[in-house]
């Protein structure tokens, strides 16, 4: 339904375009993430105001103005040294987003979260209660597993935003070790180091609270040869990451 108006700017605060954005991907913890780092207290949020603004959505027909980026700026007020973002993991899919970020964010950093696609693939297709293989339609499916090859949708985001403005995080790592990879964030945003408590990295955001689509072992083997070359390709862009912490890498050997 596309962003709602933007908040009133406090006095004292200013407007600008966003200081983050969060690109992707869907059913990848970016919920979580974007929770944590709201809690640093520079990062600032308007009440109200929802994590994800699909502000890009519409604009691959109706196209992109000066005005709209100045628009776009609206939707971030922040006091003298604090810092205001988004995070819509449908940007990471949709193919005119980066270039038009680029355009309205130009100084923006840019965050994407990841996971083994085959995992992310059920969570991406669990969404009623009684979700099953059988019930599912072809488009479904076939978003559900494009959204899952993260090479081609990386390189257009390179295409258009400074390899030096991206960090890549892995929702794996990031379980195993949320309050390093939360200060890699931090760090990466320009923000003082900020403890959280422990209790912190627990608390589920928009968890997955349906039955998981059960993917048979030939589906499960059709969606691991699919995935093998985008994740070889992958690898060869981001060599920094830990593939060995797929299930979908190791089953085809690039872990």
């Amino acid at each position: 339904a596309g962003p709602p108006p933007p908040p009133d700017c406090p006095p004292g605060w200013r407007t600008a375009p966003p200081d983050f954005i969060g690109i992707g991907a869907q059913k990848a913890g970016t919920s979580w993430w974007h929770a944590l780092i709201d809690q640093h207290p520079a990062v600032h949020r308007r009440p109200g105001q929802p994590k994800e603004l699909h502000v890009f959505d519409g604009a691959w027909e109706a196209g992109w103005t000066d005005a709209d980026s100045a628009r776009y700026a609206r939707w971030f007020p922040r006091p003298d040294g604090g810092i205001a973002g988004e995070w819509t993991p449908g940007y990471l899919i949709d193919f005119w987003t980066p270039a038009l970020i680029a355009r309205a964010a130009p100084d923006a950093r840019i965050l994407v979260l990841l996971r083994d696609p085959v995992d992310r693939f059920r969570s991406g297709l669990t969404h009623t209660d009684d979700a099953t293989a059988a019930a599912l339609s072809h488009r479904d499916a076939a978003g559900a597993f494009q959204r899952g090859l993260y090479a081609q949708q990386l390189r257009r985001v390179l295409d258009a935003i400074p390899r030096e403005r991206l960090l890549v995080l892995q929702h794996e790592v990031c379980r195993e070790d949320p309050a390093g990879q939360l200060a890699r964030t931090y760090a990466f945003l320009g923000l003082a180091p900020h403890e959280l408590p422990a209790g912190a990295f627990a608390r589920e955001v928009n968890p997955t609270t349906g039955r998981k689509v059960e993917l048979g072992p030939g589906l499960l083997a059709a969606l691991r040869d699919g995935y093998a070359i985008d994740i070889e390709a992958l690898r060869e862009l981001l060599p920094e990451l830990d593939y060995g912490r797929w299930p979908t890498a190791v089953a085809a050997g690039l872990g």
